[in-house]
């Protein structure tokens, strides 16, 4: 079925991500799946008919308690109150698109038969997926190893008829679910809570949804920074192909490529200049936004493996007739992407500060903040001071979360990766990167007003007339946060398409 996306162990990459979010797709388990699932869950059980010596987390305790054994009649009991006292998560909630993507993803891990949950535990979270019945889980708890324990419980707990869930636009307990659906709570076996709460599904979903948004943004920066080069009367050599061949930085050609597109039939940038060179935050927009670019690349390579993996802890391998305790749910090398990620999506935002600054400054022919009548119009004097505030505070957020580790559990989880930190505050910079985006836009928009009736680019035009439908000229002043939020309402409806996925 086309509206159907089925798990199976293909490589699942992000354009289908996107695919199954944009057209809500369904998802349901492949036979092979299926198969998969049942076998493993097959051996584990007979495993422990005759398995006297102790498997950490599936007849034990768990972090420092397991060189405590449980026995056989405790092992259900011990899963539930896994799941139900590791559900210690605070703060704000987790927005309901990434807890979708979090279902999505922990089917796709268990999928692969090394978990040994049952089939009909793996199916009720792909209910929950199709019903839009989405768990409530909150920002803080994980720190990114020994899984994403706190946040994965919470998304467990409605399994077991617990906790709270997102259900047509309200908020309802997951008791009120079971009623609803005519649904029984699902009995955890030996290991299931386990293989549900280890894993690196909360980083994963925040890497993906992040990496996503991230090719956007950086698509609206080569489109706005171009736009700002054409009201600030740029050049157009530094964009020549021949410059950036010889330093064939990938994202840096990509760049280049891109914003000579974008101005392809453009009077403005064709006229003759009276000067000879432009800023940085102009000239090198291929050399910063394709160091961006490059990052981009290689943080999406990262979660792209991640996604497709195991990440739970034991894993189970019935082939060679073995159950082993690592740490694949160690989420060191999310960490670093997405302290990584959030460094190189930040000076984005400070490149274009740099480009409203240099619109606003009075210089190239434009009125001073951009406003006729300056004096006793201040113009777009502040909206930059906003940016600027914007930049400082990302700055902040860019800060690694990875180079930090504390120890918990008693010692034995004695180095941990920070990852969720990474995640939540890199969510938080790609917002304010959007804000910052928006207020060049504004400025921009402003500006090559002063230049009329000398025309951008077709495609720039267009743009901008949509642009201008939310965001009209400034003849004098106004309330701007208003027109601000205008501005970011318009680039987050701005439709992301397969072009931008290809930085």
């Amino acid at each position: 079925m086309k509206d159907t996306h089925y798990i199976c162990t293909d490589i699942l990459n992000l354009e289908q991500i996107l695919d199954i979010v944009r057209n809500n797709k369904k998802i349901a388990l492949s036979e092979e799946a299926k198969l998969n699932i049942k076998k493993c869950r097959a051996y584990l059980d007979e495993k422990l008919k005759n398995q006297k010596e102790p498997i950490y987390g599936i007849n034990t305790g768990f972090g420092s308690l397991y060189n405590i054994k449980i026995s056989g009649e405790h092992l259900n009991r011990l899963q539930e109150n896994l799941v139900m006292s590791h559900a210690c998560g605070t703060g704000e909630k987790v927005p309901v698109d990434i807890v979708k993507l979090m279902l999505l993803l922990k089917v796709q891990s268990l999928s692969y038969g090394y978990s040994g949950v049952q089939l009909s535990t793996a199916q009720r979270l792909i209910d929950f997926y199709n019903n839009d019945i989405i768990p409530v889980v909150y920002t803080q708890g994980s720190l990114g190893a020994s899984g994403d324990l706190a946040p994965l419980a919470h998304l467990a707990l409605p399994l077991i008829g617990k906790g709270e869930v997102y259900y047509r636009g309200k908020v309802v307990t997951a008791d009120e679910i079971m009623g609803i659906m005519n649904w029984s709570p699902v009995e955890l076996q030996s290991k299931e809570g386990l293989a549900l709460l280890n894993g690196t599904q909360f980083m994963s979903a925040y890497g993906i949804s992040l990496v996503i948004r991230s090719y956007k943004l950086s698509y609206l920066a080569d489109l706005i920074g171009s736009i700002s080069l054409e009201a600030y009367d740029g050049r157009i050599e530094p964009f020549d192909a021949s410059i950036h061949l010889i330093r064939p930085h990938r994202g840096q050609v990509k760049t280049a490529e891109r914003i000579s597109g974008f101005l392809r039939g453009s009077e403005l940038i064709a006229r003759k200049k009276k000067h000879v060179q432009d800023p940085y935050s102009f000239r090198c927009m291929p050399q910063v936004h394709g160091a961006t670019k490059d990052t981009l690349n290689f943080v999406r390579k990262t979660f792209k493996t991640e996604i497709n993996s195991v990440t739970d802890n034991p894993n189970i391998f019935l082939d060679e007739d073995k159950i082993l305790s690592g740490g694949n749910f160690h989420g060191q090398t999310l960490a670093l992407a997405l302290d990584y990620l959030a460094i190189a999506m930040a000076e984005l935002g400070n490149i274009s500060e740099r480009r409203t600054y240099q619109l606003v400054s009075g210089l190239r022919g434009l009125p001073a903040f951009l406003i006729n009548d300056p004096g006793l119009n201040s113009g777009l004097m502040i909206p930059q001071y906003t940016a600027a505030s914007i930049v400082s505070q990302n700055k902040q957020l860019a800060t690694p979360a990875s180079i930090d580790s504390i120890v918990s559990s008693n010692g034995q989880e004695d180095h941990v990766s920070m990852g969720a930190n990474a995640a939540t505050k890199c969510l938080r910079l790609m917002d304010n990167v959007e804000r910052i985006l928006a207020i060049e836009l504004l400025n921009a928009s402003q500006a090559l007003v002063f230049r009329e009736p000398v025309k951008t680019s077709p495609f720039l035009e267009e743009f901008l007339k949509s642009f201008r439908e939310k965001v009209p000229f400034i003849s004098q002043d106004r309330i701007l946060h208003d027109d601000i939020a205008n501005a970011i309402a318009f680039l987050k409806d701005y439709g992301i398409g397969e072009e931008m996925l290809t930085d």
